[in-house]
């Protein structure tokens, strides 16, 4: 990660990444930040504490102290760091630091990946505890979520150049915060009472010729009536291209993708011989973008939808539904886009005017809208039947062949790639006025408003009515035209072979607007037809947020001092209501769709009225032995409309016997309602791919208790002990199709609680000036954890429990014939825990090496110990240290490492982001299965990407630099897309910066 230590702000406290809580400048005062350049003479450095004994707000705590005496510790990201890494997407730029590793980028949120509704969005996940534990702050405010029903704030509607820094603390805020941040906090920290112009405006693209970025942001502030008033106006605009996974070869060409699959030549298993192998050319089983025709009904395709016989490739059994080779649909692709194409304004309008020292009032503005399109996977027919007498069917091959009709498998490229179009728009407005009450005291009062409409459209569905009319194609024997059987027989169900019931969406008849469709062959679908197949799906969603705030802070000073000084206390109350409105477009209500199942209005609210105080008391300070002994408590009563009342705390302390050693520890004990969504989210329908546990490939791969599990619930469903002895449908391409189930909330859920402590020791070695070291381990434990399982995790997570009487099981439905699952049902329950712990290291040095220039280096480390999940209570912990998936990324070593090197006005800075293995394979696979792989396909290696800058200032006003981000183009591991790396490759960036002292 590019690094840099340099400030565009005279301001500034700390550049680079410090793990000491900065100043949140919360704490109102009229302190211009004025616009620069950066030089070799305004590098910020861990020295540069002017103000570091100042009493300033820190992340973390209400109450107003010297940095240095803050006992959370802090990892903290300045705004000239942000700049230097060349990433203008924030999550691009927070994702790696090692408590972020798991946030969702664009790049999680395109193509198949995107949430119903997200595309384009981005979400922190801190300590991968997920993205609703994660609390979201601007200015020590909450915003509004960018998503319906969650509290996920969407990070790209924080203007980028109006960062002043970012903090990010671990666990514990709930006491200061409220709810939501079991797992910590992210604190974007605005720039203050801006004095002058600064704009900026950057180009990037890939070493591919694609991905391209273009941003520009202009920010200018204007101070008046003295100094006690200020007003200033921020625009940002960002606009990312979309990017194919065909664009890749690795990701496009069947030839260039990779996979690990059972080696058919391995049956049965030899344990000398591993089990899976890399294998690229990988297809979907017997199903063609023109579709694979079965005429004699064996389950086989015969012929391709051209007529051309069908070649099925190399058979892969046990491989889940795929063969390498032929005629079939390859992987390659198939999932869509790799990155969304997102286009953002973003417009601040910030003002404050202090009327006296009493009061000074304060308002805050912000309107985004952003645009994001994806492009998804097709969508499929499996053993979609054709008549006898369809026409197309007989032109293509004969009424003879076609004399028992065809089954047709197809993927569906040319009537239409599934896709999603958002249009998002958020609202925020902070009034408030804040002043002092006295020498000992002062106030803040406060509301906010947030709001985020939204408009997206899901691209070419099927309605299902009008899917299977066009399908069932004859020809009229009045005309000899090919039309619908429909037009000729209104009052006849639609298609009885396929859909059997009758037309809801259209009036069947001669001017019923069907148009006849010919799925045999591709791209022979005429445009009237998949005009009348198709829909666009419109749907809305609007969440609101509201919060009343009020808080006294100040010291018993009048009163009584301690050795250490006056008892600092805050004090106060806060009202909050969280309003959810999502509304699903009427097709989808309705059900009418071939592709998506049922998806009803969800709407849901919720509010929660709150007391807080905090107390910081300093025994003592200054003394032989005791430079600093001080003990804090915070406390914050809870009253939700949801679960009734709850109770948050938090104890600290921090402890330096000399100045250049410094020990701080904490405990609290934090809580996470539940959101809307999870409580009031209706019964819909869904879709998803199944691996069966308990196919005789995967029952090794569990827990003990699979095996047994597996064949108590084949027995429970009704089959045979012959059936149970053939049971495999890893090898059927129907039980391995999408298949569908229900998904719903659960209004009687409870709070989850969190209980985290941390200790930490922070060096300043004064014999080393310039050097700063920091070590915090923490270890969080999460109770009573609200868990919504994916459908693949609730079939597996059912026969991997000690018994089937179960939560999981409850909601999985095994088939009395074939013993597939059926029928699932998904939805949140209080029965998970998760606990996790490690070690944070931070080093900072910087060096002045006169005539040569300066050198900074810094260092912020991670080691994981500890990440475990249990998804009930008395079941075996699942471990998901050094885990790679799309929600989780938690290597057991992660870090960044910059060194930046300034000489008068050029500056150049290299870093390196880093972290180690990653598991391929579960531990429980590879324990069960010692030969599952060659022992260099059992992780993902490890991630070493490289970063370069070089800028030059042009005097004082003008700024202008160039960089490479993966200097040494590295790409994912084999048989990977994401891991370790981007797919995106080497990407190069250029931009300028002026800063100007006054816009006047």
């Amino acid at each position: 990660m590019n690094t840099l230590r340099r400030t565009l702000l005279a301001s500034s406290l700390l550049g680079g990444i410090v793990a000491f809580p900065v100043a949140a400048q919360v704490e109102p005062t009229v302190q211009s930040q004025t616009a620069e350049v950066p030089t070799a003479d305004n590098v910020a450095t861990v020295n540069d504490d002017a103000g570091a004994d100042a009493d300033i707000v820190v992340t973390g705590s209400r109450i107003a102290r010297p940095e240095v005496d803050a006992p959370t510790p802090v990892t903290s990201f300045s705004a000239a760091t942000l700049q230097q890494s060349g990433r203008v997407n924030v999550t691009d730029f927070l994702s790696q630091n090692p408590a972020l590793l798991g946030s969702a980028t664009s790049g999680a949120q395109a193509g198949s990946n995107a949430g119903f509704g997200a595309t384009g969005t981005n979400l922190l996940n801190l300590r991968n505890l997920g993205t609703d534990r994660t609390l979201v702050l601007v200015d020590g405010r909450r915003h509004v979520a960018g998503l319906p029903g969650s509290a996920s704030v969407d990070i790209n509607t924080i203007p980028v150049d109006l960062i002043d820094r970012i903090d990010v603390t671990t666990g514990g805020a709930s006491a200061i915060y409220g709810a939501d941040g079991v797992s910590g906090v992210v604190n974007f920290v605005l720039k203050r009472n801006f004095e002058g112009l600064m704009a900026r405006a950057q180009t990037g693209i890939s070493d591919e010729g694609d991905a391209g970025n273009r941003y520009l942001s202009i920010t200018a502030g204007k101070n008046f009536a003295e100094g006690r008033g200020n007003v200033a106006f921020s625009y940002e605009f960002r606009d990312d291209d979309r990017l194919s996974s065909f664009r890749r070869y690795r990701t496009g060409n069947p030839l260039g993708l990779f996979g690990l699959v059972r080696d058919p030549n391995d049956f049965p298993d030899d344990p000398t011989r591993p089990d899976r192998v890399l294998t690229n050319d990988l297809r979907y089983a017997d199903s063609s973008p023109d579709g694979a025709v079965d005429l004699d009904g064996d389950g086989i395709p015969d012929f391709t939808g051209s007529g051309k016989v069908y070649d099925r490739g190399r058979l892969l059994p046990g491989s889940g539904g795929l063969v390498q080779g032929g005629d079939s649909t390859p992987q390659a692709g198939y999932q869509g886009d790799l990155q969304p194409k997102n286009r953002i304004h973003n417009f601040n309008l910030l003002t404050s005017y202090e009327v006296s020292p009493a009061l000074r009032i304060f308002a805050q503005g912000k309107y985004t809208n952003t645009k994001s399109f994806s492009v998804s996977q097709p969508s499929f027919d499996f053993g979609t039947y054709l008549a006898p007498d369809n026409a197309f069917l007989i032109d293509r091959f004969g009424a003879a062949a076609a004399s028992n009709g065809a089954y047709v498998s197809r993927d569906n490229f040319d009537l239409g790639v599934r896709g999603e179009s958002n249009k998002r728009e958020t609202y925020r407005a902070v009034v408030g006025a804040d002043g002092r009450i006295g020498d000992h005291a002062r106030y803040e009062l406060s509301y906010v408003y947030g709001r985020t409409d939204s408009r997206f459209l899901s691209t070419n569905y099927r309605i299902a009515d009008r899917y299977f009319a066009a399908l069932d194609a004859v020809r009229d024997p009045a005309t000899g035209q090919i039309v619908c059987r429909s037009n000729l027989l209104p009052g006849a169900n639609i298609d009885p072979n396929n859909f059997d019931g009758p037309a809801t969406t259209f009036a069947p008849g001669a001017n019923s607007g069907c148009q006849p469709l010919n799925i045999l062959g591709e791209n022979v679908a005429s445009a009237a037809a998949l005009n009348f197949i198709n829909a666009d799906l419109t749907n809305t969603y609007r969440v609101q947020q509201h919060v009343v705030s009020g808080s006294i802070s100040g010291d018993f000073g009048k009163f009584f001092e301690l050795p250490g000084g006056p008892v600092d206390f805050a004090i106060g109350g806060e009202y909050r209501k969280e309003i959810s409105s999502f509304v699903s477009d009427p097709l989808s209500q309705q059900g009418a769709l071939a592709d998506l199942a049922q998806i009803l209005p969800e709407r849901g609210s919720f509010d929660v009225k709150e007391a807080f105080g905090e107390l910081r008391v300093p025994v003592l300070r200054d003394l032989p032995f005791a430079e600093t002994l001080e003990l804090n408590a915070a406390i914050r009563l809870s009253d939700y409309s949801t679960v009734g009342s709850t109770t948050t705390w938090q104890v600290s302390g921090v402890y330096a016997p000399v100045r250049d050693i410094r020990f701080r520890g904490g405990y609290s004990e934090a809580v996470r309602a539940p959101n809307v969504t999870e409580l009031f989210a209706p019964q819909n329908g869904t879709f998803a791919f199944i691996d069966d546990p308990c196919d005789p490939e995967n029952l090794p791969e569990g827990t003990q208790y699979r095996v047994a599990n597996c064949q108590a619930a084949l027995t429970a469903a009704g089959l045979s002990p012959a059936q149970i002895a053939s049971f495999n449908p890893v090898s059927d391409p129907q039980a391995t199709a999408s298949l569908p189930g229900r998904s719903g909330g659960n209004n009687a859920l409870r709070q989850e609680t969190a209980k985290t402590w941390t200790v930490g020791v922070v060096l300043q070695p004064s014999f080393v000036p310039g050097l700063q070291i920091t070590a915090d381990w923490f270890n969080i434990k999460l109770k009573d954890a609200i868990n919504t399982p994916e459908v693949q995790q609730l079939v597996d997570l059912c026969v991997d429990q000690p018994t089937l009487d179960n939560i999981y099981c409850a909601n999985v439905t095994r088939s009395g014939t074939t013993g597939y699952v059926s029928d699932y049902f998904v939805g949140p329950q209080n029965v998970a825990e998760f606990r996790t712990q490690g070690l944070d290291v931070t080093a900072n040095y910087r060096l002045d090496a006169g005539s040569v220039g300066v050198f900074n280096f810094k260092l912020v480390g991670n080691y994981l110990d500890r990440l475990d999940f249990v998804p009930t209570p008395g079941a075996d912990r699942e471990n998901e240290l050094m885990r790679a998936s799309v929600s989780r990324l938690a290597p057991k070593y992660s870090g960044t490492f910059d060194l930046t090197w300034t000489k008068d006005a050029f500056t150049l800075n290299y870093g390196l982001n880093y972290f180690s293995k990653l598991r391929r394979f579960t531990e429980d696979q590879v324990s069960a299965n010692p030969d599952i792989a060659e022992p260099q396909y059992i992780f993902y290696r490890e991630r070493w990407e490289h970063d370069l800058q070089a800028s030059i200032a042009a005097g004082e006003k003008f700024n202008f630099y160039l960089g490479v981000n993966n200097l040494t183009n590295e790409v994912g591991d084999v048989a990977s897309i994401r891991y370790p790396y981007s797919p995106i490759g080497r990407y190069f960036y250029a931009g300028a910066r002026i800063a100007l002292d006054s816009i006047f």
